[in-house]
């Protein structure tokens, strides 16, 4: 196959997160098994316009702002005679509406959709913007399938309107040969990780006020991640005499990110959504359980009592008791920390790639009926 991906970003953007990891991670793959693989994104300032990341032809289009805007015009431009059989659309941030374009058929991938939460994010004028982008999905899309990363992702969509036959889950893998366990590495002292964007929208406030209820005056928070909201959780942190245990760790890489997790006693996740929570499966790799909001998506990463604990979304008491409880029981934490493992073991990228080929083989012999 001849496939063109749509997405924001690539792996090398610094806003790339877990959408990302899953786009290469497959594609990749898909690659490495023969297929031709061209990945349109958006760029940032100083990055190379062209690039080849895991056997893919990257082409950068603007920034992460001007991305959407001037998307369409490269692909009528530049890539839309290039003969491709299918484009993948993944709608990460807003619907480029590629339906509306002359393209080859179409296989819609999602994440997650941001609905309400764009404008705990953005404010009310683009929060609502973003909200209204997602509003016309089941009528620019009619007919396209879609392939979605969660069942609260599939139910979500097939609320808005979109056909549940035309929705596949294909949960992303994990690379568990990557994320291994070593107890030698657990920290000896009670440490929680956060792990991820430091976005308003990411909760990241409720895992430090959660944070404050644990009762071991030795316990550590490190939090791994760059974004706007860093500063107000800096100040958060200092209200509530917590500077010198909450650690602000910044960007980390591969290296620091594997040690982080080995180090942790718990991963900490509080998002009222997420398409999946990739980095709650990475902890279960690495043998760490996950205190997670028992909000959509999250819920299908985490086995509550099993590979951690799920909690009410919000409900910053009860987040706090799981941490508590954790740092009170080490031998509690290695005994989830084994069956997290376990737990990510049945997740494959081989598996999930093989999934979306079949799909994409699929879509291109009996494409919509519009694109026939």
């Amino acid at each position: 196959m001849r496939i063109v991906v749509l997405n924001w970003q690539d792996r090398e953007n610094p806003q790339a997160g877990g959408a990302e990891i899953l786009l290469h991670e497959v594609f990749g793959r898909l690659v490495a098994r023969g297929h031709d693989v061209t990945l349109l994104c958006g760029g940032w300032a100083g990055a190379p316009p062209t690039a080849t990341l895991d056997g893919m032809r990257v082409v950068r289009v603007g920034t992460r702002q001007s991305f959407p805007f001037l998307v369409r015009r490269v692909w009528e431009r530049t890539l839309r005679h290039e003969r491709y059989d299918v484009l993948v659309e993944d709608i990460n941030k807003v619907p480029l509406y590629t339906p509306r374009w002359t393209t080859p058929p179409i296989v819609a991938w999602v994440p997650h959709l941001f609905g309400s939460a764009a404008i705990t994010e953005l404010g009310l004028v683009l929060g609502a913007a973003v909200w209204l982008s997602e509003r016309p999905l089941a009528r620019v899309y009619r007919d396209i399938p879609f392939e979605a990363i969660s069942q609260s992702t599939a139910d979500d969509l097939v609320a808005r309107g979109i056909r549940r036959e035309l929705v596949h889950v294909n949960y992303p893998g994990i690379a568990f040969d990557h994320y291994t366990p070593d107890p030698a590495e657990r920290a000896t002292v009670p440490t929680f990780a956060y792990l991820g964007r430091l976005k308003r929208y990411k909760g990241v406030d409720v895992v430090i006020r959660a944070f404050a209820q644990v009762r071991d005056p030795r316990a550590v928070l490190e939090i791994a991640g760059a974004g706007d909201h860093r500063a107000e959780l800096e100040a958060l942190a200092q209200r509530l005499g917590l500077s010198a245990r909450v650690r602000f760790l910044g960007f980390i890489d591969e290296t620091q990110k594997q040690t982080l997790l080995r180090r942790a006693w718990a991963l900490a996740l509080a998002s009222p959504k997420e398409g999946w929570g990739l980095t709650n499966l990475e902890a279960a790799a690495s043998g760490t359980p996950v205190v997670a909001s028992d909000s959509p998506g999250i819920r299908e990463s985490v086995r509550h009592g099993e590979t951690g604990y799920l909690v009410p979304h919000g409900d910053v008491a009860a987040f706090g008791t799981a941490l508590d409880r954790l740092a009170s029981d080490p031998a509690l934490v290695e005994t989830l920390g084994r069956r997290a493992r376990l737990f990510a073991e049945t997740f494959t990228w081989d598996r999930c790639a093989s999934t979306s080929e079949a799909l994409l083989q699929h879509t291109i012999h009996h494409p919509p009926a519009r694109q026939r």
